[in-house]
């Protein structure tokens, strides 16, 4: 019997694991290669070493302005989104009047294609006829050109990156409601407040699910590139909004390989942000003993 299941386990998984050699690990490794390479796409490749990677950390300021550029939207975007997505879950799982409809129309801009919602922004963020500057003319503010000044075209990119939070808010209203009632009902009786109960209860038991946010959001803002593509240009030399102000890993990636037909060096950026994410993802991994907590887990005093 055990033969048998071993056999049938081998035949099942045997799509996955060839899909994972064929289309992800060997593309990893060919480009891989590639970043040791001088290759325009269209003549063989020539073997350089490592002097893409030299050129990109010596040499190349445009790569180092957006490593800033990246790190600075997600350390800004992902921790704000979380907290916005927290503070909506915890209210739209009140008993509130029309919460149902509440719930909708938070998580409709998630199902909302990238493209359609960068268009959407780069016209509500348009200088003179968008409609938040109009907003701000309402109070005499004078709202400024979001996506054409480099002060204000990172905050107009988090700002956008507020609209699709609704998956977020989802998964903590599913984690709100799965937390017991006796909880919150002995704590009542001690005498602990509404916000108390929210930092000693809620919070805590939330933690997972922050975390796997967290990580989900973290990953996916290093590889922001739509948005890029479409707000500050449609890949022509305006790509990267003014004075490369908001040029980002993977939309410099994009130039590099498939404008200035530099794949070799393209694919250095590319390693170089798979290093990133892989640091960052294992910083927070190796942090969350200290913050997240499991109901099921004993915890060594």
């Amino acid at each position: 019997m055990r033969k048998k299941e071993a056999f049938w386990f081998y035949i099942l998984v045997s799509p996955w694991v060839f899909g994972f050699l064929a289309m992800t690990l060997g593309p990893m490794v060919y480009s891989f290669f590639l970043s040791l390479t001088n290759w325009d796409l269209f003549t063989a490749p020539k073997f350089i070493g490592l002097a893409n990677y030299v050129k990109l950390f010596t040499k190349d300021t445009i790569f180092w302005k957006t490593v800033f550029n990246t790190l600075y939207y997600a350390f800004i975007s992902v921790p704000l989104g979380m907290a916005f997505s927290l503070f909506i879950a915890y209210f739209l799982n009140r008993p509130i009047k029309g919460s149902a409809i509440y719930r909708t129309l938070y998580y409709i801009p998630a199902t909302v294609p990238g493209v359609a919602s960068a268009l959407l922004f780069k016209w509500l963020l348009a200088p003179d006829a968008g409609m938040i500057n109009r907003f701000l003319a309402l109070f005499g503010v004078d709202g400024p050109a979001w996506l054409l000044e480099p002060l204000w075209v990172k905050p107009a990119l988090i700002l956008m990156s507020m609209w699709v939070v609704g998956a977020n808010i989802t998964l903590l209203m599913a984690g709100i409601k799965s937390i017991p009632n006796e909880f919150y009902e002995a704590a009542e009786l001690d005498g602990a407040t509404p916000i108390a109960q929210y930092y000693l209860i809620t919070l805590p038991l939330l933690t997972p699910i922050i975390f796997f946010n967290v990580i989900n959001g973290l990953i996916g803002s290093l590889q922001i590139f739509t948005q890029i593509y479409i707000m500050t240009g449609t890949g022509g030399a305006s790509m990267g909004g003014p004075n490369n102000a908001s040029m980002m890993i993977v939309p410099y990636l994009f130039n590099n390989g498939f404008r200035f037909y530099k794949m070799g060096y393209a694919s250095a950026i590319a390693w170089i942000l798979f290093v990133l994410v892989m640091l960052l993802t294992l910083l927070v991994f190796r942090s969350s003993s200290a913050w997240v907590y499991y109901e099921t887990e004993v915890r060594k005093s």
